[in-house]
C-alpha cells in the first residue's frame, strides 16, 4: 500500500513538473497548481489518468496490436497521448488549451515527458523489490 501511495505522489509531482516545463516552452499543458488551484485536484486527476490507462488504455492498446506491429510499438505513444487528452478534457487537476493539432502535439509531448520524468523519479525514489 505504501508503494502505491508513493507512486501516486510521484506521478502527481511529475504532472506538475511537466505542466511547468510545457508552459516554459510555450506548449498548452497546464496544471491547476500553476493557476492557483489546489494540489488535491491534481491528485484526483492523476488517479483518474491512472485508472483510464489501466483499463481503457489496455483495451485500446490490445485493439491496436496490428498498428503497433507495423510501427514497431510507436503507435503506443499515440494511444498514451490520446488517453492524456481525454482525461485532460475533464479539467480535473490539469488541462490542455488550444484546439486541433497544437493540442494533440502538446498532449504527445506531455505524455512523453510524463513517462520520462516519472521513470526517472521512480528509479530514484522506488527501490527495486528484487534487491531486498
Amino acid at each position: 500500500m505504501g508503494r502505491l501511495l508513493l507512486r501516486w505522489i510521484l506521478m502527481a509531482a511529475t504532472v506538475i513538473i511537466v505542466g511547468y516545463v510545457e508552459t516554459a516552452v510555450g506548449l498548452n499543458f497546464r496544471t491547476d497548481v500553476q493557476t492557483g488551484g489546489s494540489v488535491a485536484q491534481v491528485f484526483i486527476g492523476v488517479a483518474i489518468l491512472a485508472l483510464v490507462n489501466a483499463t481503457l488504455g489496455k483495451v485500446v492498446k490490445f485493439l491496436t496490436i496490428p498498428l503497433n506491429c507495423l510501427t514497431l510499438g510507436l503507435f503506443s505513444i499515440i494511444v498514451n497521448a490520446a488517453m492524456l487528452m481525454w482525461v485532460a478534457g475533464m479539467n480535473i487537476g490539469f488541462h490542455l488549451t488550444g484546439e486541433g493539432m497544437p493540442r494533440f502535439l502538446s498532449a504527445l509531448i506531455a505524455s512523453l515527458l510524463i513517462s520520462a520524468v516519472n521513470g526517472a523519479l521512480g528509479g530514484i525514489f522506488l527501490p527495486d523489490e528484487d534487491k531486498k
